[in-house]
């Protein structure tokens, strides 16, 4: 469960920004989970629930916002959201030609005090 290794990444990286900032808390953290980045969305939240009790985001908001991927359709040219790699155009079922997004893991925002 590679989840809890990442929330505890982000927990570090939060105190990182809160000392450089000279701050003495967190009100609010948004972290962008991709649908195709293979990180659990589920998962990295209650992972990141169970560690931030000793940390500087003890008492903040956490906000999780999923992306999907988007695929060009090889067959159609159609473009669609894809929430898997294996995904299949709507429309005609091809695979895509290629990917766009929805691999992102990364934090959006930190709202500090």
């Amino acid at each position: 469960m590679h989840e809890f290794s990442m929330a505890i990444e982000v927990i570090n990286l939060a105190q990182r920004e809160a000392e450089k900032n000279s701050a003495t808390s967190i009100r609010e953290i948004t972290i962008e989970v991709g649908d195709l980045s293979g990180v659990d969305a589920d998962a990295f939240m209650s992972a990141l629930e169970l560690l931030v009790n000793d940390s500087i985001l003890h008492k903040a908001k956490i906000c999780i916002v999923k992306t999907p991927g988007k695929g060009q359709c090889n067959g159609c040219n159609h473009e669609f959201e894809m929430n898997q790699r294996m995904a299949t155009c709507p429309l005609c079922q091809c695979f895509p030609s290629s990917i766009g997004g929805g691999d992102e893991f990364r934090v959006v925002s930190l709202l500090v005090e």
